[in-house]
């Protein structure tokens, strides 16, 4: 357990002073993944071309308003991971460049259609569905009923001790909310999150955190995809990991090249890679257990699976379209994380 939080603390400080050199990047990527998971692919790429490139990590909701806010000039070249939806908005506001990348024919058929849907702008490289985690022995010390659905989170029994991302800048917060909105209706999506509101101690940037503050103890719960908790779980944390039952969502995450990308050839086969079995398989070696999008690759040995997972049919168009995802944000920001 400490080898691989020393492995984490020494992968971000590296991302963080990654690209500070004199001499430029051949290739600029804003990373969505974990920080680990980061650092393997920038190893492994620039093993493979030789050359030398700046990978940032950032949470999806960063990335998507840097990406916005430099329309007129990019300093991005490629968004490497995330969650899907988000790209798809990204895609449909002309930020993006379409592209058709080399393994496109090897992909899954989820993966093969959210390139379609995205219109050749975004290519799908990883599954992973949505849940919970608590830790077990804080459960027991404080002697309190496992939760197994959404709407267990509610009860007062977790009164401050549930932490969730800030789907203003977390992706996988955003599925949430989507992904609730999809299973309640809208209105009763958002009385459930104000009766859940009460309970949470924290929202958070990034969407993996929660579930991290849980395995070290410093809450009961975190929400989060599953793939995150099944990490820290092989770590050694006393995890237990949930499917709600009532369904939960899931996300595809993606990688996009930047329309105007200074390195554009380049940036095209960053795509190739990220796509190819050995792309994908840094994923695995780094610790992470998301779904891999290339029929080619490897599935890691614990990934959750997703077939046994009762399922929402997430409707990507229509949560990936700006003004709906606009729309919900700001109700968000209006009635819940103004209360908190």
């Amino acid at each position: 357990m400490r080898g691989i939080t020393a492995l984490s603390a020494v992968a971000a400080l590296w991302l963080a002073s990654a690209g500070t050199g004199t001499t430029a990047p051949s290739l600029t990527v804003l990373c969505g993944v974990d920080e680990t998971w980061c650092a393997a692919m920038k190893t492994a790429y620039e093993a493979r071309s030789g050359l030398e490139i700046s990978m940032t990590r950032k949470s999806t909701g960063e990335i998507f308003n840097q990406i916005r806010a430099e329309k007129a000039a990019p300093t991005v070249d490629v968004w490497w991971g995330g969650t899907g939806d988000t790209h798809l908005q990204a895609g449909s506001e002309n930020l993006l460049e379409p592209y058709q990348p080399a393994h496109e024919r090897d992909m899954l058929p989820w993966a093969q259609n959210f390139f379609a849907m995205s219109g050749g702008r975004s290519a799908g490289i990883y599954a992973g569905a949505l849940g919970f985690a608590y830790n077990a022995d804080l459960l027991r010390e404080l002697k309190l009923p496992a939760p197994t659905c959404w709407k267990d989170l509610a009860d007062t029994t977790y009164r401050g001790r549930i932490q969730s991302g800030n789907p203003s800048s977390s992706g996988t917060a955003f599925t949430t909310l989507a992904t609730l909105v999809q299973l309640f209706g809208e209105d009763e999506a958002f009385r459930y999150l104000a009766a859940l509101n009460r309970n949470i101690e924290r929202y958070t940037t990034s969407g993996a955190a929660p579930v991290k503050a849980a395995a070290r103890g410093e809450t009961l719960i975190g929400i989060s995809f599953m793939h995150d908790a099944v990490t820290q779980k092989q770590a050694g944390f006393p995890l237990v990991i949930v499917a709600p039952c009532e369904g939960t969502g899931y996300e595809i995450g993606a990688v996009s090249i930047v329309k105007g990308a200074r390195n554009l050839a380049e940036a095209k086969h960053f795509v190739d890679f990220a796509l190819s079995p050995e792309g994908q398989g840094t994923g695995a070696a780094s610790g992470q257990n998301q779904v891999p999008s290339n029929a080619n690759s490897s599935l890691p040995s614990a990934a959750p699976d997703i077939s046994m997972i009762k399922m929402v049919d997430y409707d990507f168009a229509t949560f990936g379209s700006p003004d709906e995802r606009s729309r919900l944000l700001h109700r968000f920001n209006a009635e819940i994380a103004a209360t908190n």
